[in-house]
């Protein structure tokens, strides 16, 4: 399938493929683009998969053993994970660094630089923050990383339609919320548009 003219021929890892966002961008990437998955989960076993697009791993982000079969041979790392993110980011740039593999595209959270206006509510200081601190170490970690890396800062996921911008660090965000097949498109065209936002942290949420 050519995608803006071109054929994407890709291999890539879906971690947290059975999440809303994992799950999303692998339904966008299976209908717009040629790109072969592998899905990776500690529930797999639960997906029903397209046999000639994709394979499902069960593994641990944490397992180094389980994640260096899954990452090995991959054009590119999506993840979409919720937990101990700084762990989950130090494992999986360990393993990429370890197999050779340089795109990495990390789904962190709003507020990680206080980037949110007043007029959408409070900003607080992220390391302070019980929410916030893990994704801002997480994001901190990657971009201390030599790897070709993206970080998506969403807003509140909703299940809206395709609407949404794109802001850069150091710039406020927009609106408060984004929906989940807004991220879902977002990833699809860093996949598809191998210049776009390499080595960036950007926001994304539905303009107010």
């Amino acid at each position: 399938m050519a995608y803006g003219g071109r054929e994407i021929n890709e291999k890539g890892l879906i971690i947290g493929a059975t999440g809303s966002i994992g799950s999303a961008a692998r339904k966008i990437l299976l209908a717009k683009t040629d790109v072969q998955l592998t899905l990776y989960s500690r529930r797999a076993d639960r997906l029903k998969l397209i046999v000639d697009r994709e394979t499902a791993v069960a593994g641990s982000v944490t397992d180094d053993d389980q994640l260096d079969q899954a990452i090995k041979g991959q054009d590119f790392v999506f993840v979409a994970l919720n937990g101990d993110m700084d762990s989950f980011a130090a494992h999986i740039i360990s393993a990429m660094e370890r197999n050779g593999i340089q795109r990495l595209i990390f789904i962190t959270t709003m507020g990680i630089y206080q980037e949110i206006p007043a007029w959408l509510g409070d900003s607080p200081e992220p390391y302070h923050n019980p929410i916030l601190k893990s994704f801002r170490q997480a994001a901190d970690r990657i971009e201390q990383s030599d790897l070709n890396y993206t970080i998506i800062r969403p807003g509140w996921y909703n299940n809206g339609p395709i609407n949404y911008e794109i802001t850069q660090k150091g710039e406020s965000f927009g609106g408060h919320d984004v929906s989940r097949d807004s991220i879902a498109d977002y990833v699809m065209k860093l996949i598809t548009e191998p210049a776009l936002d390499n080595r960036a942290s950007v926001g994304i949420n539905t303009p107010e």
